[in-house]
């Protein structure tokens, strides 16, 4: 606690220690640890190949398995609308049961201690496990999000990224625990995850926000400490690649991850003894405008409108329908139906469909396509990770530098967007012709323009559609991605892969062990992708054009004046006005009290 004497706040432990762990910054080193744990669906390369092998599958086959893993990933409609009616630990709770059940099933099917499972089985057990990451970035990263509104940016970038760190978190934690046994990392993603969540699902919670100077630099010390996590994981997967390491270095190495993924709590302490001791002073007196129902007709404009505004968020708010077609000004806080129906939103989902659509195939297949095009499996495995690594740099990237070049030079994120998706299509093209030692420069482009698109698409969502139900067009903003994996990476990469590898199947050769060789293995489907990424970029522009007045801007402005972030979703009976608008009532109020006596307004 904190006391006041006469030479002032004396500072306790127990007290700093619990202020530490109600605060905005702890919330986000929670969420950190939430985000850094959730991104298993991003090393299926690994795991693919005991699936495949374990339990008979020809590439259409796992590609139609990783689609579902994708679907259950990005689809997260049902935890955006429960997290519109309820706290965020109830998701997170939801969240981390269905990570173990699913995971849990899946690891049994491979090790054979379960009966061999159809495939749509399986489909359903890495969907419902894929689908707590849903549960996790709407517990987590939505609700850090509102938490910082100014810093929507830089925040996604620095979570998303910590997601795109996790698959190789996640392979120095395997081989520490478990060795070179990849079946058990599959465990490892069941059991990890959800004892995280668990642990922090009270943590993470909206927090009233209140505007602080210097919130940037905090976050970019929450950054140097992810880049030394990055390079050290680089350097440490290309010296094991090219040295056979022992369990005991493997040790070593991830005994320096943890310690790098908890130093941010340094920052946090940091951070929070800033505002530890300080005495709230009463706040002067405000007048503020008690709404009032009344029959009198006769109304200021100005309260009619407050009224408006304060509609209260019931659980059935968000879905109605009335207005949909007459959308708020961009900025304001558009309902679910408003949003769906924008054209803005139909312009972002097409272009994502495209961007992430393409990059997710070249990702998903990457073990593939090095085995095709003949490289030895530690440069496989280096790609994997490199894909791993510039995914995370991708991520940090677009959210901190589009939220640089917005505030000073009012760069519109989504030609950022547009950006990214012309450079993707330079990675596609050298996969498809298989360029020679060019698959080490396609993996980082890919990596880096798959983690890119998240930060930029989740960021335009929140400007354009506002923050009220952002848990919802979050995860509807991310439906696009299965959608994109299943037309780009079932339906073109997976069946003319297959089809060229039954060209090649030697007589004798079991139908379902189909390995295709040579360029021609990804050729056609990656100029078929990268002739659609090229189109999604183009439609990227009109969202562009649309926009362009709107980032010209100042889109935080209203944060920055006053105007709180609810903690909750209670309704709330009283409302402050504008100084303009107050001025005009309270002129109007004293104008009639001469004649009436009293009013409707009460001044506290």
């Amino acid at each position: 606690m904190v006391f006041a004497g006469s030479n002032g706040p004396t500072f306790s432990h127990l007290g700093f220690t619990m202020h530490v762990l109600r605060g905005r910054w702890f919330m986000f080193f929670a969420s950190i640890l939430v985000m850094a744990a959730a991104g298993g669906t991003y090393i299926f390369g690994i795991y693919s190949k005991d699936i495949k092998k374990k339990l008979g599958y020809d590439q259409q086959t796992l590609n139609t398995l990783s689609f579902f893993k994708d679907l259950g990933a990005n689809v997260g409609i049902i935890p955006g609308l429960i997290n519109e009616v309820s706290p965020p630990w109830v998701v997170l709770i939801v969240g981390a049961g269905m990570n173990l059940g699913g995971y849990l099933m899946i690891y049994l099917a491979i090790t054979g201690r379960t009966a061999r499972p159809q495939v749509w089985l399986m489909c359903l057990y890495i969907c419902i496990g894929a689908n707590s990451q849903s549960f996790a970035n709407t517990g987590a990263l939505v609700t850090a999000v509102k938490n910082f509104p100014e810093s929507r940016g830089v925040t996604l970038g620095l979570l998303k990224s910590f997601v795109g760190l996790s698959g190789a978190i996640y392979t120095q934690l395997y081989q520490a625990l478990y060795g070179n046994d990849s079946e058990s990392l599959v465990l490892l993603i069941a059991w990890l995850p959800a004892v995280i969540s668990i642990l922090f699902a009270y943590t993470i919670r909206i927090i009233p926000y209140t505007h602080r100077e210097g919130e940037t630099k905090a976050f970019f010390k929450f950054l140097y400490i992810s880049i030394a996590l990055a390079v050290f994981l680089m350097i440490s997967i290309i010296v094991e690649n090219q040295v056979n390491f022992t369990h005991a270095e493997f040790s070593v190495t991830t005994t320096i991850v943890i310690l790098l993924v908890f130093l941010p709590i340094y920052v946090v302490a940091r951070e929070e003894m800033k505002t530890y001791g300080q005495i709230t002073a009463p706040e002067p007196e405000k007048d503020i405008t008690i709404v009032t129902v009344s029959d009198q007709p006769s109304e200021p404009e100005a309260i009619s409108k407050a009224s408006t505004e304060t509609e209260p968020n019931s659980s059935l708010g968000c879905l109605s329908v009335k207005g949909a077609l007459n959308p708020p000004a961009r900025g304001e806080d558009y309902t679910i139906f408003q949003a769906l129906f924008s054209i803005d939103m139909i312009i972002l989902f097409l272009a994502t469909i495209a961007g992430i659509g393409g990059t997710l195939t070249a990702v998903d297949n990457m073990g593939q396509i090095g085995q095709s095009l003949g490289y030895p499996t530690k440069s496989i495995n280096t790609f994997v990770s490199l894909i791993s690594i510039w995914n995370y740099a991708g991520r940090n990237v677009s959210g901190f530098v589009s939220e640089y070049i917005l505030e000073r030079y009012k760069f519109p994120r989504p030609l950022m967007l547009t950006l990214i998706l012309l450079l993707s299509c330079v990675g596609h093209i050298l996969i498809a012709f298989g360029v020679n030692q060019g698959l080490y420069v396609a993996s980082v482009i890919i990596g880096f323009c798959f983690g890119a698109q998240w930060p930029l698409l989740f960021a335009i969502i929140s400007e354009i559609f506002g923050l009220k139900y952002y848990s919802t067009l979050y995860n509807f903003g991310a439906v696009a991605s299965p959608i994109g994996s299943y037309i780009l990476n079932v339906r073109i990469a997976g069946r003319m892969y297959d089809k060229e590898a039954r060209k090649q199947k030697k007589p004798g050769t079991s139908s379902k062990d189909l390995t295709c060789l040579g360029v021609q293995c990804f050729k056609e489907s990656f100029i078929i992708i990268t002739i659609v990424t090229f189109i999604g970029a183009v439609v990227s522009l009109v969202l562009v054009w649309r926009t362009r007045n709107f980032y010209k801007g100042d889109i935080y402005a209203r944060f920055r004046d006053g105007v709180p972030v609810q903690a909750n979703k209670e309704v709330e009976a009283v409302s402050t006005v504008s100084d303009k608008e107050k001025e005009g009532v309270n002129g109007k109020t004293k104008e009639k009290e001469g004649v009436n006596g009293n009013n409707n307004s009460n001044n506290n």
